[in-house]
């Protein structure tokens, strides 16, 4: 691993005072770097760019020149549990993110890299004008256009409906301790339903975010080390983002295998529709959901085109 320095921790209020934090690790570079900020999903935090990788994520960023800041927005399972909406997200967290990087910086734009539902939340953001100091995005896996697969559609339908009315969490640790009630019969569930690998919390985070077995990466691109560890990088997510979700799914767009590939070819075809030839589309080809980040080849595979669109903006 790579990712020597320690980061900087800088502590702010989103706009409605709820407490976030941005973890931020300074460019080596002379001059004024230019800024990212990179978004997590659902459920997790910053430090999921942070594998137990040779070259990590934020290895790649520094070393094209970046200042890089990891943003723990209110989804982290580094804050205190609350039951947040997309809506909340991009009215609140991501403006004050933005503001807060560039008052530390002193710079006048920042570029940003967002994954699942923290790009959600940031594309919800962007198009509604709350983020017009944001020059170039690329997002992963799902934007303004959530499609899922059949499978993973009915059990949003159905099965969002029956959880939430007996609990306001999901919670992929239960795979590791489950509490007496309804996280016990979810684990149960969950063990005689997915047989994909040996690692519990692996087994309830698809469970927990699509219908699939896995959900969110092909095990052929996990290592071992990398496998374990996600163990300590999943936890609550609250039954508000679920309802929201199914809304959003209903409708066709913002109001998984978590996200097929048709959610950013759709989002694409919107953008370029109103600034033809100045967006871009990538389906990475043997990839899933999150190890687009932390696949054991991700640093040869895919930073170096993340990298590259982040220089053309």
């Amino acid at each position: 691993m790579r990712h020597r320095v320690t980061p900087e921790i800088v502590d702010f209020a989103a706009l409605d005072g709820f407490g976030l934090n941005l973890h931020h690790y300074p460019s080596a570079g002379t001059g004024q770097p230019d800024p990212v900020i990179v978004v997590h999903g659902a459920g997790v935090r910053s430090n999921l760019f942070l594998p137990p990788a040779e070259e990590t994520f934020v290895d790649a960023l520094l070393d094209a020149g970046y200042d890089v800041w990891l943003l723990n927005w209110r989804a982290s399972i580094d804050l205190p549990p609350n039951e947040w909406t997309l809506a909340d997200v991009a009215m609140f967290d991501h403006p004050a993110a933005v503001k807060t990087v560039l008052d530390r910086t002193g710079a006048k734009t920042t570029k940003a890299v967002i994954h699942c539902q923290g790009s959600t939340s940031f594309m919800m953001s962007v198009v509604a004008g709350r983020l017009p100091e944001v020059t170039t995005v690329v997002s992963n896996a799902v934007a303004l256009h959530p499609i899922v697969t059949p499978l993973a559609y009915l059990k949003s339908r159905y099965a969002t409906n029956i959880v939430g009315r007996f609990m306001k969490y999901l919670n992929p640790q239960w795979g590791l301790s489950a509490p007496r009630g309804w996280p016990k019969a979810i684990d149960w569930f969950v063990r005689a339903t997915h047989h994909e690998c040996n690692n519990p919390v692996c087994k309830h985070s698809s469970f927990t975010f699509g219908a699939g077995f896995p959900t969110l990466w092909l095990h052929e691109n996990l290592d071992d080390a990398t496998h374990e560890w996600l163990k300590g990088e999943f936890a609550h997510v609250p039954m508000s983002f679920f309802r929201e979700m199914h809304d959003c799914i209903e409708a066709g767009f913002l109001v998984s295998n978590c996200f097929v590939p048709e959610s950013q070819q759709r989002t694409f075809g919107f953008f370029d529709h109103h600034a033809p030839g100045r967006h871009a589309f990538y389906e990475l080809a043997g990839y899933g959901h999150l190890d687009v980040f932390v696949g054991k080849n991700a640093a040869r595979d895919n930073f170096p085109l993340i990298v590259d669109e982040l220089g053309k903006g």
